[in-house]
């Protein structure tokens, strides 16, 4: 067995590295050529714990990279799924052109596999078309499959290994087929279904969370009102067998729990309301952060300084994914509130990102009055005393100083 696996960030990469690792050849493939050549240079392309290790054993079994797409036995296409965000509806089309230059060069026989987080009836919108228009024939020329990702960054390479996993096929051989390589690495349970069941449970999965998280974001903003303390509140609440509230954050990140809902709501606009309200709950809290940054600066008498600093860019902590970070969605709505030349600093992401961002932490908080905990990177926790001084917002509920304002 030979698989490639088309894209090589955040999912694809590890994904192609644990199979290379586990004794499966394998054959990365991303159109970015000057990403290939730093993998081909031996180097990694983002901050994950476990990934050199990892990137070095699959180098040592002899996985290869490559910006052309060659035939292989198997595919796994692992490429971005955004959403449309006026109409909140899939947009298919890196999963389409993926699909498409397979088609150019795959045996007949190869096993398609899409692995790209999709909403209910993707592949059988766009994907089976895309095959059909090639002159492929379902089930015989190429076998569809849709085996979605369940990692997170930060845990990616554990997770890999461990969580259970859902194969969606239209022939249960063909899924078993799949399951058996995912075996080669996976000791999670690998359940066989078909395809939109398998499309449906991964997005109900990170919609579940979304809306968890919502209640308890409404939950922060009714206590505010009225002067109670929330954290308390859920710490109470979570003692019950049977409840389990999250803490409350500054919004919802990451290309997982901040998109797939809107696949939901695009797709069932007049069914997923309840959907739709959290994500709206969750898109809202930049917004609120921003007014309690607000309320501080008039409170500390700094409301004219614009010595507001943020710290984290990421959307969670100890990682340098900075995809629909909460401080990103932030800094959109800044100029509604604040005066420009806010800072930010964040030990995980090294590029610059930003104007006023800094690389240097002293720096960072000899230029602040205020400082915003927007990530519970460990590198704050570690130097919390070094706030002293500060007037402290603290989204994340984790610092341990005196006198610190909360959401």
């Amino acid at each position: 067995m030979k698989v490639c696996v088309v894209g090589l960030g955040y999912i694809g990469l590890p994904t192609s590295l644990m199979l290379a690792a586990h004794g499966v050849q394998t054959v990365g493939v991303d159109y970015n050529e000057k990403l290939v050549q730093t993998l081909r240079e031996g180097k990694t392309t983002f901050e994950e714990k476990g990934l050199d290790e990892l990137f070095s054993s699959a180098l040592e079994k002899g996985i290869v990279f490559s910006s052309e797409y060659i035939s292989t036995d198997m595919y796994i296409v692992a490429v971005p799924t955004p959403y449309d965000k006026f109409s909140k509806k899939i947009d298919a089309t890196y999963v389409v052109n993926a699909v498409k230059d397979v088609m150019r060069v795959c045996p007949k026989g190869a096993t398609l596999v899409i692995e790209s987080t999709v909403s209910p009836g993707t592949i059988d919108r766009f994907v089976r078309p895309a095959v059909e228009e090639n002159g492929f024939r379902l089930g015989e020329d190429i076998h569809l499959v849709h085996a979605p990702e369940r990692i997170i960054p930060g845990n990616m390479v554990y997770e890999l290994l461990h969580n259970s996993r859902t194969i969606g096929a239209d022939d249960p051989a063909i899924g078993e087929k799949v399951k058996r390589v995912y075996s080669s690495f996976c000791q999670g349970n690998i359940v066989v279904t078909d395809i939109r069941t398998a499309e449906m449970t991964k997005v109900v999965e990170n919609t579940f969370r979304d809306i968890n998280i919502a209640y308890a974001n409404e939950l922060a903003k009714i206590c505010r009102q009225d002067g109670m303390d929330v954290y308390e509140i859920i710490r109470i609440a979570n003692m019950h067998p049977r409840v389990n509230i999250l803490q409350p954050g500054p919004g919802v990140g990451g290309h997982c729990i901040s998109v797939d809902p809107w696949f939901l709501v695009g797709d069932y606009p007049g069914l997923a309301n309840l959907i739709h309200q959290a994500r709206k709950i969750n898109d809202s809290m930049p917004e609120f952060v921003l007014g309690r940054v607000s309320e501080i600066m008039e409170e500390r008498g700094i409301a004219d300084t614009g010595r507001v600093g943020l710290y984290g860019l990421t959307y969670k902590e100890d990682v340098d994914d900075i995809r629909e970070s909460p401080t990103l969605q932030m800094l959109e709505s800044m100029k509604k509130h604040l005066a420009s030349g806010i800072k930010v600093y964040d030990p995980m992401v090294t590029r610059d990102v930003l104007p006023n961002q800094y690389h240097d932490f002293d720096a960072f908080l000899e230029a602040v009055d205020l400082v915003v905990i927007l990530v519970g990177h460990s590198h704050i926790r570690e130097n919390m005393d070094r706030l002293q001084g500060k007037a402290i917002l603290d989204t994340r509920h984790i610092c341990t100083l005196d006198g610190v304002y909360t959401l």
